[in-house]
């Protein structure tokens, strides 16, 4: 706007540098020579001006950003909210846009041409499904993911530190040397924490491995083939550790399985240390969880970095910068565990 009220102003200018002209008059020119002069000047202006004004436009245009995900979940809309609140407070003109493409969906198709009509500079998607469908469907524009788990194991990056391709984000991993710190401050005499996993999660295990010896712990895991693998494992780890540790294992932890993981660790008074909130209603001793809104405020200044020109394989994945305290009473005075006071005091959900 300010740049058209100087134009007009310009063009006001040689307006009445014609008009004077009309006026005086010129010795070398003559009146109709300078205001001939004059106008071609203007003109001349006027054009440049017009083809620098379309240039600027072009070049600091409206955004255009398209949130994706395939679910309903208060949890979706509460990440979809973070990254909304920062990518609007960079970017005041930024055209966003929401789609809803339902994960069960038998064909994506329409959802995926909807998209492609709104023309997105980038893709924030909510979730592995969403990531998954804007990485198979769209292979130029660039990808901003949040709350997702194990985005290594997925595929959908490289590595944490350096992703690739055009794909980053911000991920649901909280680091495990933390995970293992709140472990140790429940059980002060912990040196050996046991793991069930498949080989869905396998790549987990050896960094987990080395991080618990830098630790001064011992990580003995047991592998799961199947259901059958469960009562020989969990008597073996509850004969030689101390805690039970848990990965995200969706091939691991359907609802039979981990009934029975929650049972059997509770007979053999085994601290069971669930991988989200739900795991420690349903009888886990304590857990780790997140703040989706904060998810999506990290996912959201990614997203501002990356409107920014920056390039996305080269920004590093996010871990959750705000960690919530769970835990269940009841399993606490089952297995015989005090929960230190300045954890009862920061927690967020007491389970009773």
């Amino acid at each position: 706007m300010r740049s058209v009220l100087r134009m007009h102003s310009v063009i006001r200018h040689f307006d009445r540098i014609a008009l004077m002209a009309d006026c005086w008059g010129s010795v070398t020119l003559g009146r109709q020579g300078l205001h001939k002069l004059v106008t071609t000047v203007r003109n001349t202006i006027i054009i440049s001006l017009i083809v620098l004004l379309f240039a600027c436009g072009q070049s600091t245009g409206a955004q255009t950003v398209v949130f994706l995900s395939t679910d309903s979940l208060t949890s979706t809309a509460r990440t979809i909210s973070g990254a909304r609140s920062v990518i609007r407070g960079q970017y005041e003109d930024a055209i966003l846009h929401k789609v809803l493409i339902w994960a069960d969906e038998t064909s994506h198709a329409s959802g995926i041409d909807s998209i492609r009509s709104l023309k997105p500079d980038i893709l924030v998607t909510v979730g592995s499904a969403a990531t998954q469908i804007a990485r198979d469907n769209f292979d130029k524009i660039p990808i901003i993911f949040s709350a997702v788990k194990y985005p290594v194991i997925s595929g959908f990056v490289a590595s944490v530190d350096r992703p690739g391709s055009r794909i980053t984000g911000a991920s649901l991993d909280i680091p495990v040397n933390i995970q293992f710190r709140y472990f140790r401050q429940i059980i002060p005499n912990l040196k050996q924490i046991g793991v069930l996993y498949t080989s869905n999660t396998a790549k987990l295990i050896a960094p987990a491995r080395v991080i618990a010896s830098e630790m001064g712990l011992e990580l003995i895991p047991i592998k799961i083939d199947s259901r059958r693998d469960l009562p020989s494992a969990l008597d073996s780890l509850a004969k030689c550790t101390q805690g039970l540790w848990s990965v995200a294992d969706p091939n691991l932890f359907d609802p039979q399985s981990t009934k029975y993981i929650l049972l059997n660790s509770l007979r053999h008074g085994l601290p069971f240390m669930g991988f989200s909130r739900y795991v420690v209603e349903s009888g886990a001793l304590f857990a780790l969880d997140f703040d989706y809104k904060a998810i999506g405020r990290q996912a959201g200044r990614i997203a501002t970095e990356v409107l920014a020109g920056a390039d996305p394989g080269r920004i590093r994945v996010t871990a959750p910068d705000i960690i919530w305290f769970h835990y269940n009473e009841k399993t606490a005075k089952h297995v015989r565990i005090d929960i230190p006071d300045e954890l009862m005091a920061i927690a967020k959900e007491i389970y009773r």
